[in-house]
């Protein structure tokens, strides 16, 4: 059970709990905080790098003093730049990485930056340095937060428990949840290093109040209407077929077999005016591919042709039930396509069942998909909600909610020293 303050996005830990600080003695600071942001990714094609560069414009936007330490994409160079009031320290990655997935991976010869990371941070000198998981990025966050005293902020973006089970799923069966629940016990651990948390949703929110015994504030992803919008429809007005669409990572932890599930289901129900568009790539990308001839694989896509993309759909099908939040979600609604998703996992809340979507179990998916595209006027209905919902999500209100959540953490003066 964990009591509400006034504002119903943060989650304070129940007595016996309590943070090992004194919260009452710090002293919030009225001045901008100076922030360090350690980003697990940052040009990748996933949540956390999305929402990673929309912090840096963001800081750019509103002269915001951050110092953003981040991985170069592997065969990248890297280097230091400054760019208004923002500083930029990006590493280039070794020739011992090791391959997470097709865009992720671990450098576990990372350690090397070490003495260039130290010098930028004791010249940029945070009141907060925010990681965003357990990288190597993150892991150099808060050894230097631990280092110089700077008190340190962690956001959850990733289920990466539940993503290892999924990817070691015979070994699960084996033995039932035990790699789930000591990958979870071993990942709390490490978000308690920090003295304020982030997640996307309220029971992330929920679970990491409970582990940690740390505050923790829901931060939701915004989205770019401008780009993201119904105006980039591109088919036909007399074009019948109804394309269902997926973007995101081809791989086990995505549910992306449930896809296939999908489309043969309409088969069966004598339903052969969809089409599938699938967007993204990954390990599971063959498999799919095979598993559904008839769809179009058009690879990643960004920027225009992303949009587009969307804004071709006519329902947008997104079966993962780990992701925290589900930017793709988000992205499509803001196309003005409903959406349909599961019961588990992030996405569950931005869709609003029955009137920007449906959401219901992985068993039931495929049937209501079919229910849905058979009711052309609801789904046209839907798709207008989904516009106006998206509209309301700005970044701006969700980094502004940010920096509030550092205000606990701030004494004045506090810094680095030389």
């Amino acid at each position: 059970m964990h009591v509400a303050t006034e504002d119903p996005r943060t989650f304070i830990p129940p007595a016996g709990l309590a943070p090992a600080w004194d919260a009452a003695a710090d002293v919030a600071s009225t001045r901008t905080p100076r922030v360090a942001l350690f980003p697990d990714s940052f040009h990748e094609v996933n949540g956390v790098a999305h929402t990673a560069r929309n912090f840096q414009a963001y800081a750019q936007r509103h002269g915001l003093p951050l110092l953003c330490v981040r991985a170069a994409l592997p065969g990248g160079e890297g280097g230091r730049a400054v760019d208004r009031s923002v500083t930029t320290l990006e590493l280039p990655r070794s020739r011992v990485v090791v391959a997470l997935e097709k865009d992720l991976s671990f450098d576990p010869a990372f350690a090397r930056h070490f003495a260039a990371i130290d010098r930028e941070l004791q010249s940029f000198r945070p009141d907060v340095i925010h990681i965003t998981g357990p990288s190597e990025l993150g892991m150099f966050g808060a050894y230097f937060a631990w280092k110089h005293g700077v008190p340190m902020a962690a956001s959850w973006h990733t289920n990466v428990h539940e993503y290892l089970a999924r990817r070691t799923a015979r070994l699960s069966r084996i033995v039932p949840g035990l790699v789930e629940s000591t990958t979870l016990t071993a990942t709390a651990r490490f978000y308690k290093l920090a003295r304020v948390l982030y997640a996307p949703n309220e029971e992330l929110c929920a679970l990491l109040a409970e582990r940690t015994g740390k505050p923790c504030h829901v931060m939701r992803r915004g989205v770019d209407t401008e780009l993201f919008t119904p105006a980039r429809r591109t088919r036909p007005a007399n074009d019948n077929s109804i394309v269902l669409g997926y973007v995101g990572r081809l791989s086990v932890e995505k549910n992306i077999e449930l896809l296939p599930r999908v489309e043969a289901e309409l088969r069966a129900a004598g339903i052969t005016n969809t089409r599938f568009v699938v967007v993204g790539h990954g390990g599971d990308e063959a498999a799919l591919r095979a598993a559904m001839p008839t769809a179009s694989f058009p690879g990643v896509l960004r920027g225009d042709d992303l949009a587009q993309a969307y804004a071709n759909m006519d329902l947008f099908v997104f079966p993962s039930e780990t992701d925290t939040f589900g930017n793709v979600v988000l992205e499509a609604l803001a196309s003005g396509v409903p959406a349909a998703v599961t019961t588990s996992g992030g996405p569950k809340f931005i869709v609003k069942d029955g009137e920007t979507g449906v959401v219901r179990p992985s068993n039931d998916l495929a049937a209501a998909v079919r229910d849905l595209i058979s009711q052309p006027e609801l789904l046209q209905r839907m798709g207008h909600a989904a516009r106006e919902y998206a509209l309301t999500c700005r970044w701006d209100a969700i980094f502004e909610d940010v920096y509030r959540g550092y205000a606990p953490l701030l004494k004045p003066g506090k810094s680095i020293s030389h």
